[in-house]
């Protein structure tokens, strides 16, 4: 079955694509990744709240959450031995998280939700785990992470100052931006994470999950096959992120758009 993108979803598309190549041209252009390292900080926030989310849904406590330098992050909870099932959503909770709020704000794009409302409300997120995990939670075990905070405050300034003195278009694009950075990167962070598994036996995400199954269950109990299970569980969270713009709706195309057509005047 073919699929044709909408009409009115053309515009949205091509900021779309547009902040895609943005993205990856941050990637692989030498010494560009200084403009895209806070989009990346900001994704290891999502990454790590999804674990401690996941940990409090669970009725589990976080000790603590922590995001480096060099941009990764570190969540420590603690789980009563046996609660296999709430281990297994803490590990997972981390990459699916990140892709699956992504999605969430290319949905909101698509659903014509105002661009500051989305930053803010991301401004939000970025700030709550700031302030909790940042400075509560290391009241009660000593686990004050500087960097943590400061990174955390500022990237959340970022958010409400371009929430408020952004243009709309610029707005947009930005939202787009983040979408991007946190679906393409939790599955560059994916393709890391089975190149760690295949080589190495390195601490991960994927190897505390492998941990959780006997040895007789096999391919379980291997950090290879989670790896491989969230990256198609990611790319199916993307396809169907994807899919959404292709849907029309009955709501006309908003007009500060980046690549809006202009309507021709007769």
């Amino acid at each position: 079955m073919r699929y044709k993108i909408a009409h009115d979803a053309r515009p949205q598309a091509k900021a779309l694509l547009a902040a895609a190549a943005l993205g990856l041209a941050l990637w692989f252009v030498p010494y560009a990744w200084v403009l895209a390292y806070p989009f990346k900080l900001f994704v290891t926030f999502i990454h790590e709240g999804g674990h401690a989310l996941a940990a409090v849904l669970t009725g589990n406590s976080v000790q603590s959450l922590s995001v480096s330098f060099d941009t990764s992050g570190l969540t420590e909870t603690l789980t009563p031995r046996g609660s296999y099932f709430s281990q297994m959503l803490i590990s997972s909770a981390g990459y699916l998280t990140a892709i699956g709020f992504g999605a969430l704000l290319l949905w909101l794009v698509r659903r014509r939700v105002k661009a500051r409302v989305v930053l803010v409300g991301s401004a939000v997120v970025i700030a709550a785990l700031t302030v909790v995990f940042g400075f509560l939670v290391p009241l009660t075990n000593l686990s004050f992470s500087p960097f943590t905070v400061v990174s955390g405050v500022l990237i959340a300034a970022g958010l409400l100052a371009a929430a408020r003195y952004a243009s709309r278009p610029v707005a947009n694009f930005l939202v787009s931006f983040l979408a991007v950075q946190c679906v393409l990167g939790a599955l560059y962070d994916l393709r890391n994470l089975f190149l760690l598994s295949v080589s190495s036996d390195a601490p991960t995400d994927a190897g505390n999950m492998a941990n959780i199954f006997p040895a007789w269950l096999w391919p379980l109990s291997t950090s290879i096959f989670w790896a491989v299970f969230w990256i198609a569980v990611s790319l199916v969270i993307m396809l169907l992120a994807l899919r959404c713009y292709a849907v029309c709706r009955e709501k006309p195309a908003q007009s500060d758009l980046p690549f809006e057509d202009s309507p021709l005047e007769v």
